[in-house]
């Protein structure tokens, strides 16, 4: 494949590169900084007679960043904004406060070809996203045209490498969706989003749809992309198995923000917020006993209890403290932001108890008194 469509760089290059804007810097590759978005609810009219437009804050003031190269993890429950947040990130959603930045550049609301091209998304449902009227080569062909990647007569040889790339065969080109099982229109969106050339895949919930047997191809398929052609990764799922098997740093979003951001490893062993404590207290094990596979003694405390409030009414204070076991009355006051660990500056929770002792009991309200030492130094 070498100096074939796929490689730009001639044959000297390798046999598929990701689109490059400049040298790599130290900092983030993509960065959002403070970024909401909101979504009004409720008619219009509705909205003139009461003088007050409801919003639902599905992402309310992110930050995240992401390094080039590495594959971050975005977890959470339902409707905690992950999906909203990789929409904004990609450009399919804009956002309604705060900024996005590319290698350094601040990306606009309407973004140029170029840059919806260094960014591209794989959703959870292929079946959904793929054009059912158009074969995988009518896809593919189509959108090498708008965008000019490959000249128009080289664009049956660049499907056909993608197609490879992505562990199908040739004659997936004149087949419709309808005609493939999940695992293959899954690698047909892969494919899709990998012919734009693009520097960084958000994959959203990428396996979720698919039977456990295809979820296993699928993730080291991405492994695999990823260390082939240098690709960054923003992954999204629920399953923290996947998590683990895939990403080098997880970032743990609760309520439209992040609530702890570690090294996947740091986290499983030692989280420091008491969300993602229930998270993976959470998690399904066989076994309570390490030697046999489970982590219950590094875990033992409860899962999360209840529900999560409503975006459209965030709690003052703390968002989590309705559900928290070591809730205290400042929780109810100060809304704490991302603290980074002492010594660990990768390691940062939003919790006001993250990094001190009383995160790992339920802490009962201290009666009236002077205050001890200890709440002195909290």
């Amino acid at each position: 494949m070498s100096g074939g469509p796929l490689d730009p760089a001639g044959p000297a290059g390798s046999s598929f590169a990701v689109g490059q804007v400049g040298p790599a810097g130290n900092g983030p590759l993509l960065a959002a900084k403070d970024v909401a978005v909101y979504f009004a609810v409720g008619s219009a009219l509705s909205a003139r007679i009461r003088h007050e437009q409801r919003m639902l804050h599905a992402v309310d003031g992110v930050d995240l960043d992401l390094a080039r190269g590495e594959a971050l993890a975005l977890v959470g429950e339902s409707g905690s904004g992950k999906s909203t947040l990789a929409l904004a990130l990609a450009g399919l959603r804009p956002a309604d406060r705060g900024e996005i930045t590319f290698d350094g550049r601040r990306l606009p609301a309407r973004r140029s070809r170029a840059d919806q091209r260094r960014i591209q998304m794989v959703f959870q449902d292929p079946y959904s996203s793929l054009n059912p009227r158009l074969t995988v080569g009518g896809m593919l062909r189509e959108l090498l045209k708008v965008h000019h990647i490959v000249p128009n007569g080289a664009t049956e040889t660049y499907s056909k490498e993608l197609l490879t790339l992505v562990g199908l065969g040739e004659d997936a080109l004149r087949a419709y969706p309808r005609q493939f099982s999940g695992g293959q229109r899954q690698r047909v969106a892969i494919a899709r989003a990998l012919a734009l050339r693009p520097q960084i895949l958000v994959a959203d919930e990428p396996v979720s749809a698919l039977d456990v047997s295809v979820q296993a191809t699928i993730l080291n398929l991405l492994r695999d992309l990823r260390s082939e052609l240098g690709l960054t990764l923003l992954l999204i799922s629920h399953n923290l198995a996947v998590v683990r098997h895939l990403c080098d740093r997880v970032a743990v979003m609760y309520l439209g923000r992040i609530v702890e951001v570690a090294p996947t490893e740091r986290l499983f062993a030692d989280p420091r917020h008491p969300y993602t404590k229930g998270l993976l207290a959470a998690i399904p094990k066989l076994a309570d006993n390490p030697a046999a596979g489970g982590d219950g003694a590094a875990h033992s405390g409860p899962a999360v209890a209840g529900d999560p409030p409503s975006a459209l009414r965030i709690p003052a204070g703390c968002r989590f403290r309705t559900r928290c076991p070591i809730a205290q009355p400042v929780c109810e006051i100060e809304d704490p932001a991302l603290t980074v660990a002492t010594g660990d500056p990768a390691h940062q929770a939003a919790c006001h108890f993250a990094f001190s002792p009383s995160l790992s009991a339920p802490v009962l309200p201290r009666p009236p008194g002077p205050a001890s030492s200890e709440a002195t130094a909290e």
